[in-house]
């Protein structure tokens, strides 16, 4: 038969929970959860607004641009009716057929440059206008990607 052996078991031992430390571990983690959310709200505070700033410089300068480009539109339309008017007057005091095809060929050749012309002005205040509208947002965009690298 077999003899049984006699072993003495070893005791494990664990730690004693003392409630002090961990009131004092639990409030360390939670004023650490408070400070990071602190810090997290102050970077998103800024980041609003910064692009609250940019939304009211970008509308600010579509207006602008728009009052421009308004103004262009009406002296182009102003240009127009002025030199319509011009022609109907001289029309009026035409003797013969070849004096109306020749005001009319005149009218029409200054009409058309005139118009190319306003079309070139129109073009540069659209880009123009375009540029100034986009460059807050452009700004802004940058600064981000510049502080993203960083980070």
């Amino acid at each position: 038969m077999t003899k049984a052996s006699t072993k003495t078991a070893e005791t494990a031992e664990f730690p004693t929970f003392d409630p002090s430390q961990a009131t004092e571990q639990f409030r360390v983690f939670a004023e650490q959860g408070v400070e990071q959310s602190k810090e997290a709200y102050a970077k998103v505070k800024t980041g609003m607004e910064d692009a609250q700033k940019v939304w009211e410089s970008t509308f600010e300068t579509a207006k602008t641009a728009a009052g421009d480009l308004s103004l262009k539109s009406i002296s182009a339309m102003r240009a127009g009716a002025e030199a319509n008017l011009a022609h109907m007057e001289a029309l009026v005091g035409v003797k013969s057929l070849s004096e109306v095809l020749e005001l009319q060929t005149a009218f029409m050749r200054k009409s058309y440059e005139m118009m190319v012309e306003q079309a070139k002005d129109m073009q540069a205040a659209g880009t123009k206008a375009a540029e100034s509208v986009a460059k807050p947002a452009k700004t802004a965009f940058e600064k981000a990607v510049k502080e993203f690298q960083v980070a």
